[in-house]
């Protein structure tokens, strides 16, 4: 078994950072070699800014490259929770909103030729009988939203789909997918260089100076600019405290099985699927036929023992067929999820910006959270103010604790995906 990340090991787009070293001045700084933070230094660029984006790591090295690769309209939080919490207008304004996302995406793909393996398709499934009746308010709700039609499919029609016995239904969703997303990330963060986009790897920001003009220091140089974006996410920490608080980095890890002859009848139309627990499994089929499997969540962000041999029974519980598979890959890292699961965003000051809290919903979405952020930059800020409206909480227990409440408040969740 290899403890690694089979993005990395596929990866087909190279590009050229290094650590900044010196002093610089620009009109923007970023901090997060994401999909958003590039996304946005993008944007800016070719509304004639200059961006520099600093990383602590390498580009894609955070979630952006270690994710799952679903793309989906939507949010961590159901657009019902959405819909209370911002009601039936500014809900239906971020749900087209999300569509967007996911139309960006292919769209960015297309323009820039990103090698990346853009599939359509995703089967959201049913395991027991309250989720059937989930997936049929979902199919409505998504009906008066113009989502585009999507079938619920049972019996012999679902075994075509998706050969597992454990499934009841699953609802067809034409607009969703799956990508290689670390491939996307390096290549739209190669289409922001072209476009003049400075990129620093390996450039820890340690301290931000606030002010008029904002100061970012790390341990070879500095970045100033009259604008800040934060798009760190989960890995973001305790840089700016204000913003802390509101997210909690959680782990969830994926494995890759070899290539094997079988994987591609598995899933014939080769979609994406999530099942319907809280606590789910998601999973689909890479370009060289290896099954990607994914779940398991750590709240403490520690990887759990025995890690690999777990994952790859749960995987064999779907689907029997592959018993005596053989796990190559095995990797994880951390998403910043919200108390209600809604993206946050929104300012610290008139010239510092944050985006956060995807929520494990981030594949299509941080890429429109980088453009509405270059946006509201540039001052046209209608539409990242949509999502600034969206109410927030904090986590209880402060830093030291909020990860124990967290394991209390989310026990009931574990107990009733077993039931």
């Amino acid at each position: 078994m290899t403890l690694g990340n089979y993005y990395e090991a596929t990866r087909k787009v190279t590009i050229n950072t290094y650590p900044i070293c010196g002093d610089l001045s620009v009109d923007v700084a970023i901090v997060g070699g994401g999909i958003t933070g590039i996304s946005a230094a993008l944007h800016l660029a070719e509304r004639g800014y200059s961006v520099a984006l600093l990383e602590a790591h390498g580009i894609g090295w955070g979630a952006s490259g270690r994710n799952g690769g679903q793309v989906l309209p939507g949010f961590g939080a159901s657009q019902t929770k959405i819909k209370s919490l911002m009601g039936a207008e500014r809900s239906r304004q971020l749900w087209n909103l999300s569509v967007e996302a996911v139309n960006l995406l292919h769209a960015q793909i297309e323009r820039f030729n990103i090698p990346c393996d853009p599939v359509r398709g995703y089967l959201h499934a049913a395991i027991k009988p309250r989720h059937v009746r989930e997936l049929e308010e979902a199919q409505a709700e998504l009906a008066e939203l113009g989502a585009p039609a999507g079938r619920l499919l049972k019996g012999a029609a679902l075994q075509a789909r998706l050969r597992s016995p454990q499934y009841l239904a699953v609802l067809e969703d034409p607009l969703s997918g799956h990508i290689h997303p670390l491939n996307y990330t390096l290549g739209l963060a190669k289409a922001a260089q072209a476009a003049g986009v400075k990129l620093f790897t390996h450039s820890r920001v340690t301290k931000v100076e606030q002010g008029r003009t904002i100061r970012l220091h790390t341990e070879n140089g500095t970045v100033s600019a009259p604008f800040l974006l934060l798009s760190g996410g989960a890995y973001l920490g305790g840089l700016m405290a204000p913003i802390a608080g509101y997210i909690m980095p959680a782990g969830t890890y994926i494995i890759a099985t070899e290539p094997r002859e079988d994987v591609a009848a598995l899933i014939p139309g080769n979609e994406a699927v999530a099942d319907l627990n809280f606590v789910l499994n998601y999973f689909r089929r890479s370009a060289d036929n290896r099954m990607l499997f994914g779940g398991r969540v750590s709240y403490s962000t520690l990887q759990p023992p025995g890690l690999g041999a777990s994952m790859l029974r749960r995987a064999i519980q779907v689907f029997p067929q592959l018993a005596g598979a053989r796990v190559d890959y095995l990797w994880g890292g951390n998403v910043d999820i919200t108390r209600n699961r809604a993206p946050h965003f929104g300012r610290l000051a008139p010239n510092i910006f944050f985006t956060q809290g995807f929520s494990g919903h981030g594949v299509a979405l941080t890429g429109l959270a980088g453009k509405v952020a270059a946006e509201a930059i540039a001052g046209q800020a209608e539409r990242f103010d949509i999502f600034a409206r969206i109410p927030h909480a904090r986590f209880p227990g402060g830093r030291r604790f909020r990860v124990p409440v967290l394991l209390l408040a989310t026990s009931y969740f574990r107990l009733r995906d077993l039931l």
